[in-house]
């Protein structure tokens, strides 16, 4: 391992290799920034580029403007709620409430900060236990991520505030119909598409989100106009973007978030199909949960914590797709596969022996992580304060601003204009829901999780001839399975708890 660690140093640090870091990394941020672009249509039009410069330079290029997209899609997500990319959904249920509150160059700061931590854990992980994770992963069938989803849906509970459980509940099936809506994956007929072509391939998760937040903000903006007229650039009296320094007690709070998060978001990551946005979800989840009742309150109001979590654990899972993609010859996410057919282009078979036979191509993606993870930090945090500026525009402009993004970047994606109406739609129902105090997350969660749930489930049900038994036939599903029963019912404690403290206090009042 020692022998590849110094290979992929000795192909990285060369100046035309650490040049493409550079301009990867750059790229990717600027492409992550903008809703609705992505990092899978940014290296899709640097294959052909990529051609001329081989496959070690090709390689390094395209992961930068992977991660880079990942680090920069939290700006947008934390400026104007308008993601920039999938994997940052998560990051804006903490983000955004921090930037109105006059936070927003600490938010980008710990964003910045917990990127940065998570790629490195990843890069690390990577390095060190590819080959290892490279057999867990493989180990993993269609009955251990029915499980594993279902444990992502136990995380419902975190999305909702007090008193909306089943607010929550209804969002979560919501989204859950809406992943049925295509042609069916196993039978091959049409479910939901009420005879519209434009449905056939289903909704896209990118056009669901920027409806439930982007557009949903803008349109909300609108519909309460702030009493106070739009504030100047220069006026004196226009919110500042706050500091960027974090205190001793926010780093020693928020560091053993970031390094669960990261782990945690590396596992999910290394799963073939997962990807940053399911663990973005998860790691927000999980904080939510572990979090003592003071602090759990925080999240979806502001809580750094909440901000942290998903920004670390989505870098880490950047990082972990690798895995699958190296070591196996299995996308780990759609960016992924964009680069497996890159590395086919290039003459290179990804699987068990690229170690062996193109050792300088695998070890340079890896050692090039780290480096691009210090050449995010070093571009991004300068230029936060440029970035928090956009929060000092009148409201009127950084509405139209939110609407033009988030309509263009849909459109840039497929081009048809039916997702257009279509978004608009998602749009006002979404207001509605909001108005009456839906929570708009566990819509997400349903969604993503739906069309993974559905067709592991059928291949499960298939693998035991129509029995539930797949669920204890296997240790590890059987683990996860557990996990997932006691996650769920974890709340029905505390709820427990608190029933018993408020009959006594009653009891006690009544005595009295």
């Amino acid at each position: 391992m020692l022998d590849g660690i110094m290979l992929g140093l000795s192909t990285v640090l060369d100046w035309n290799n650490l040049l493409y870091v550079i301009v990867g990394c750059f790229v990717g941020t600027f492409i992550g920034m903008l809703p609705g672009l992505g990092p899978i249509t940014a290296i899709a039009l640097m294959i052909p580029i990529t051609y001329s410069i081989g496959a070690d330079s090709g390689m390094i290029l395209m992961a930068g403007v992977y991660y880079g997209a990942i680090f920069g899609g939290s700006t947008s997500s934390i400026l104007i709620n308008a993601p920039g990319v999938a994997g940052t959904v998560a990051s804006s249920f903490d983000g955004y409430p921090l930037a109105k509150q006059g936070k927003a160059g600490k938010a980008l700061a710990i964003a910045a900060y917990a990127s940065f931590i998570g790629g490195t854990i990843g890069a690390i992980l990577l390095m060190v236990a590819a080959p290892l994770l490279a057999k867990v992963s493989l180990s993993f069938q269609s009955p251990d991520y029915v499980v594993l989803m279902f444990l992502g849906l136990t995380a419902i509970a975190a999305f909702s505030n007090k008193g909306q459980f089943l607010k929550a509940m209804m969002m979560t099936v919501f989204g859950l119909m809406l992943a049925t809506i295509g042609i069916d994956p196993s039978s091959g007929t049409e479910r939901f598409t009420f005879g519209q072509a434009d449905l056939l391939d289903g909704i896209s998760f990118l056009l669901v989100a920027m409806a439930t937040f982007a557009l949903a903000e803008a349109l909300i903006n609108v519909a309460r106009p702030e009493a106070e007229p739009d504030k100047k650039l220069d006026d004196p009296d226009t919110p500042k973007i706050g500091s960027t320094k974090l205190t001793k007690e926010e780093v020693k709070d928020m560091a053993p978030v970031v390094g669960r998060s990261s782990l945690l978001g590396f596992i999910v990551g290394v799963l073939p199909g997962a990807g940053a946005t399911i663990a973005s979800f998860m790691a927000y989840a999980t904080e939510r949960n572990l979090a003592p009742k003071a602090l759990k309150d925080k999240f979806g109001k502001g809580s750094m914590r909440g901000l942290a979590a998903p920004e670390s654990a989505n870098n880490a899972a950047c990082t972990g797709s690798f895995v699958p993609l190296l070591t196996l010859g299995i996308p780990g996410s759609g960016t992924t596969a964009i680069m497996l057919g890159a590395l086919i282009a290039y003459g290179i078979q990804p699987g068990p022996m690229l170690m062996q036979e193109n050792p300088s191509v695998f070890w340079a993606v890896i050692v090039s992580m780290y480096f691009g993870n210090i050449v995010l930090l070093i571009l991004n945090l300068p230029l936060i304060p440029y970035f928090a500026k956009v929060l000092a525009m009148p409201k009127s402009v950084l509405t139209v601003m939110i609407l033009f993004f988030s309509l263009i970047g849909v459109y840039l994606v497929s081009f048809n204009t039916f997702d257009l109406f279509m978004m608009v739609g998602f749009a006002l129902v979404a207001l509605v829901l909001r108005l009456l105090a839906f929570p708009m997350a566990p819509l997400l969660l349903g969604f993503i999780l739906g069309d993974m749930i559905e067709r592991n489930f059928r291949r499960a049900m298939m693998i035991s001839d129509g029995s539930l038994s797949f669920l204890w036939d296997r240790p590890l599903t059987l683990s996860i399975f557990v996990i997932s029963i006691l996650v769920l019912l974890f709340p029905l404690k505390d709820y427990i708890v608190q029933r018993r403290k408020d009959k006594a206090a009653t009891q006690a009042e009544q005595h009295a």
